[in-house]
């Protein structure tokens, strides 16, 4: 059972209508807690009011308020026909920065996050919490084998690019129009070599400052739109 904490991600969970076993709340007289109780009550849910020693042994800004849902169902790759545009996550750790990632991913209008079975991070309350809802509204995909995955999805027409910061070739002068995957790795390896090569194009984010690196779920998010002003804005 996986436990969802924050007031904006409980509500998004309660409105996207995904079954709720209990829900835990300090008291509170603020709108959107009444908002939540209210939600709550017209879907029976059980509601446990607890005092703030309740929540010490949860992290992040729980916010006084969290409910059980069932553990979070992946998507599965039939799913991937679908896509148009993918994200795809090669040893992000941070649970943070895979939340982050995945509230950009549905802001962007991406159908799906594509993350590897090992050494990444899973979605848990620090997932649910940082994208702030969105999890609820995007097809989120756990792989056994990423560079699979990428030989599968290329057959299905997606051109792949890798996020490369030695590349030649800039994001805003590359061609992302039609069925994008965009490869995005972390900030102190990048992308592995395997994956890499198995890329059709390396890219990269122009800097001007003295740090050429960004954090990944910024320079995932920067990628992102530019996909999106392409096909949508131009």
């Amino acid at each position: 059972m996986d436990k969802i904490y924050g007031r904006k991600p409980v509500l998004e969970t309660i409105d996207n209508g995904q079954k709720i076993h209990k829900a835990y709340i300090i008291d509170q007289k603020t709108p959107i807690v009444k908002k939540i109780i209210d939600k709550l009550n017209k879907k029976n849910v059980k509601i446990e009011f607890v005092d703030k020693n309740f929540f010490e042994n949860y992290n992040g800004n729980h916010q006084g308020v969290m409910i059980e849902v069932n553990s979070f169902k992946y998507a599965s790759l039939e799913d991937l026909k679908e896509a148009k545009r993918l994200i795809l996550l090669d040893k992000i750790e941070d649970p943070h920065n895979l939340g982050a990632i995945i509230r950009s991913a549905e802001s962007f209008g991406f159908d799906g996050v594509i993350i590897p079975e090992h050494r990444s991070a899973k979605v848990n309350p620090t997932v649910y919490k940082t994208s702030a809802g969105a999890i609820n509204n995007i097809k989120i995909f756990m792989v056994t084998n990423l560079n699979q995955t990428i030989e599968t999805i290329k057959k299905d027409g997606f051109w792949v690019y890798g996020l490369a910061g030695e590349s030649k070739n800039s994001l805003s002068a590359t061609n992302l129009t039609g069925k994008v995957a965009i490869v995005v790795g972390n900030e102190g390896d990048g992308i592995s070599r395997l994956v890499r090569d198995n890329c059709d194009e390396l890219i990269k984010i122009p800097m001007l400052g003295k740090v050429n690196s960004l954090n990944a779920s910024v320079a995932a998010a920067t990628c992102m739109y530019e996909v999106l002003r392409q096909n949508d804005f131009q």
